[in-house]
C-alpha cells in the first residue's frame, strides 16, 4: 500500500503559511474550527499545562465585535482609555530587527500602492485588523495571568499548531498582535473574567486570490544566518 509523503506534507504546510490580509466570505464548518483546534491542542506545553483559551466568533457576534473595535480604533477618545497589557515590541530597536520591520511594511503598502507620507490610508490599512481582515472567523487567544513567560513560549507553539493544520486543509490565516491594543474592549465585549488576559488574535478561512496584499511573502533569513553549530 502506498504510504503519502509525509515529509513533503508538512513541509509544504508550513512553507505554505503566510499572513493573509484579505479573506473571502466562505464560511469555514464549525466542525472543522473544533478539529483544527484539537489538533492545535497536541501542542507542547510545560508540565502539560495547556495554557490556552481560544475565543471563536462567527456570525452576527463576529460582526457586532468588529464593528465596535473597528469604530473604536478609529475613535482616539475611545483609544485613550485602552491600555496594552503587555508590549509585544521592543521599547528599543535595533537592526537587523528594526530593518526586517520596515521591510515588511513597506512591501505591504507598496502593493497597496499607499505612499510612505499617507498617515491616513496606513491608519485605515491598520484598522482592517480589528475586522479580521474580514475572515469568516474571528479568534481572541487569551491566557491566565498566574502563567509565566514559559506558558508563553508553550503558546506560540499552539498558534504555529492551529496556523499549519489550517494549511493542511486549505485553509489560511493572520495572526494578529493588534488586538492586544485594547484589551478593556475586548474583556468587556467577550465578558472575560478578570483573571484572563488577552494574548492575541487570529484570522482564519479562504484567501482572497485577487487581492494585492495577499501575494506578500515575506523574506526569511536561512538557517547559516542564525545558527551555530558545536561539533
Amino acid at each position: 500500500m502506498h504510504k503519502p509523503d509525509l515529509t513533503a506534507a508538512v513541509d509544504a504546510a508550513i512553507r505554505g503559511r503566510h499572513s493573509v490580509r484579505a479573506f473571502l466570505p466562505t464560511p469555514v464548518p464549525r466542525t472543522t474550527i473544533e478539529h483544527l483546534l484539537d489538533v492545535a491542542a497536541r501542542a507542547p506545553s510545560g508540565t502539560n499545562t495547556q495554557p490556552w483559551q481560544v475565543h471563536v466568533l462567527t456570525g452576527a457576534k463576529l460582526r457586532d465585535f468588529t464593528a465596535k473595535l473597528h469604530a473604536a480604533y478609529l475613535d482616539p477618545a475611545q483609544m485613550a482609555t485602552q491600555k496594552p497589557e503587555y508590549a509585544y515590541y521592543p521599547l528599543e530597536w535595533r537592526s537587523p530587527f528594526i530593518d526586517r520591520r520596515r521591510k515588511v511594511g513597506w512591501d505591504l503598502y507598496g502593493l497597496l500602492e499607499i505612499g510612505k507620507t499617507d498617515k491616513v490610508r496606513m491608519a485605515q490599512q491598520h484598522a482592517r485588523n480589528y475586522l479580521f481582515f474580514d475572515a469568516p472567523v474571528g479568534m481572541i487567544f487569551t491566557i491566565d495571568r498566574v502563567m509565566a513567560q514559559g506558558s508563553w513560549v508553550d503558546y506560540g507553539m499552539f498558534l504555529q499548531s492551529i496556523m499549519v493544520a489550517a494549511r493542511g486543509r486549505g485553509l489560511d490565516t493572520c495572526p494578529q498582535a493588534a488586538f492586544i491594543e485594547m484589551p478593556q474592549l475586548i474583556a468587556q465585549e467577550l465578558n472575560l473574567p478578570p483573571e484572563q488576559m488577552v494574548v492575541c488574535g487570529m484570522a482564519l478561512g479562504h484567501a482572497d486570490p485577487h487581492a494585492r496584499e495577499n501575494t506578500l511573502i515575506t523574506e526569511r533569513e536561512p538557517a547559516a544566518g542564525f545558527t551555530t553549530y558545536w561539533d
